[in-house]
């Protein structure tokens, strides 16, 4: 076994049984290669059961995404709730609002009771809250239903990010993280085909399909939940929070699935003092001091793909409805594209931000994107695209966001402390999405309500200008992370020299 553990201090007088083991293994110090043994893993069955039991979250998200944007036409055509353009931006800002709370909330929890815990609170919440909108009788309702359905999926971007980010070998890290979060787009095309079929009058009453497309998210969380059953507890997570026998154990069995052995050879070892939590004034100054730079890095990117994302996204069916007539029943065709080109990106150039680096291909598919976005734009301002045309534009355009978007979660969950990264991914996340894509959806679904093209082009200028500024920053500042330990990018805050 690799734990080494030593006892410091003598005993206070006065304590308590309980207080005294509390204030022993906050003083435990280990000396571990745990960190070292899960980087120097290769792929094996283990780390694909936990793309496919984690990443599909991201699945989820891009499920109830896509079913909102779709959805919007039907939700204005219904008898029962009868949206204008403004309930529906107003529904999704909603949505957003519940993911920044949650991500709060849930990522303060899961920094300090742990990973796996997190997995079934925020997929419980889920379920319940998608189920709940389909009983939806109001403006009220949906929104509050969709803000609970936010909360659950906000929830669980903190604990995946941080889960996925602990088990993944280095030399891995990059090109799964992207992959994992482009998913998002295979639930975007679920979502799509479900609306679809869903939403056409020969199939179903038109009050009726929206309702049971929100079904569909809550079955297929009901697969993830079993799923969820597979994945461990993070073993660093553990090694830090007077565990280091768990999280050894948890290793081995990942080693001999891996390689049909333990790992023997003498591998780097770190010295860290266990802790049961950490502090929210260390947390504090660990962000907004030790990383100050890390941490505008982190919000840049965030503000500007949330808004980015957001702002088009969920208003995609009302540009299409609206400006080029297409029916609320057909919007599903135009996603599916849209939806391959978003999925390709970082499948396609995910690998490349583990050869060519973090900060050129950040500095390069922010950029691209932004560019791409003022030149649709401009095109779509003047008439010279049809729904088709615009599409495409936006497939190429997303081809490059994507991986974009992906990569400001990797850059919050990777260049931080084992013991803040949850939190951090939450508050990045959080603020972040509450400036660029809370305001978003509901100002794009302003001008779209004015009818002018010219009103629209001035929003994609303005979330191009920020995708531009963004990857400026990032070429600046983004720290090469590729191929390197989470230990050697960021020390933890328990390390003892």
């Amino acid at each position: 076994m690799d734990v080494q553990a030593t006892r410091r201090g003598e005993v206070a007088g006065g304590e308590t049984p309980a207080s005294q083991a509390l204030r022993q293994d906050n003083d435990r110090i280990i000396e571990t290669s745990i960190p070292a043994r899960l980087d120097n893993l290769r792929w094996s069955g283990f780390h694909t059961r936990v793309v496919l039991a984690l990443g599909i979250t991201w699945v989820l998200d891009g499920l109830e995404v896509t079913l909102a944007g779709s959805l919007a036409g039907a939700l204005k055509e219904s008898p029962a709730l009868q949206f204008s353009n403004f309930d529906v931006g107003f529904a999704n800002s909603a949505y957003l609002a519940g993911a920044v709370l949650g991500a709060l909330g849930f990522g303060w929890l899961t920094d300090r009771i742990g990973r796996k815990k997190l997995f079934f609170i925020t997929l419980a919440l889920y379920l319940l809250a998608t189920a709940a909108t389909a009983l939806s009788w109001s403006v009220a309702s949906y929104a509050l239903f969709r803000f609970l359905t936010g909360a659950g999926i906000g929830g669980e971007y903190t604990a995946i990010n941080s889960t996925i980010q602990e088990l993944v070998p280095a030399r891995y890290r990059g090109w799964t993280d992207l992959v994992i979060n482009g998913s998002f787009w295979i639930g975007a095309a679920i979502g799509a085909i479900s609306a679809i079929v869903l939403l056409d009058p020969a199939v179903m009453a038109p009050d009726h399909g929206w309702r049971l497309a929100y079904l569909t998210g809550a079955g297929l969380g009901l697969i993830v939940f079993v799923m969820r059953m597979w994945i461990p507890e993070s073993p660093r997570w553990l090694m830090i929070h007077g565990r280091p026998e768990e999280a050894h154990a948890i290793v081995a069995e990942i080693e001999k699935s891996a390689t049909g052995r333990v790992q023997q050879q003498d591998l780097p070892k770190i010295k860290i003092r266990m802790r049961s939590h950490t502090p929210l004034r260390e947390v504090a100054r660990t962000l907004f001091t030790t990383y100050r730079t890390r941490s505008i890095v982190g919000l840049v990117l965030m503000g500007a793909q949330a808004f980015f994302y957001n702002a088009i996204f969920f208003t995609f069916a009302l540009v299409l409805t609206d400006f080029f007539g297409i029916p609320a029943n057909h919007v599903g065709w135009y996603i599916l594209p849209f939806a391959a080109g978003n999925f390709l990106g970082p499948l396609l150039l995910g690998r490349l931000f583990d050869t060519l680096g973090r900060r050129a291909m950040i500095t390069l598919t922010y950029g691209v994107s932004g560019v791409l976005l003022a030149a649709s734009g401009y095109l779509f301002s003047i008439g010279a695209l049809s729904a088709q045309g615009q599409t495409i534009a936006w497939m190429v355009i997303f081809f490059f966001a994507s991986p974009a978007a992906s990569a400001a979660y990797l850059t919050v969950s990777e260049t931080f402390p084992l013991e803040v990264r949850a939190l951090a991914i939450a508050l990045f996340y959080a603020v972040g999405t509450g400036i660029g894509g809370v305001a978003g959806p509901a100002l794009f679904g302003a001008l779209i309500d004015t009818g002018s093209r010219n009103s629209v082009f001035a929003g994609y200028l303005f979330g191009s200008a920020l995708m531009v500024v963004a990857a400026i920053v990032a070429w600046r500042y983004a720290i090469a992370a590729e191929r390197k330990s989470l230990e050697t990018v960021a020390r933890p805050l328990a390390f003892v020299e």
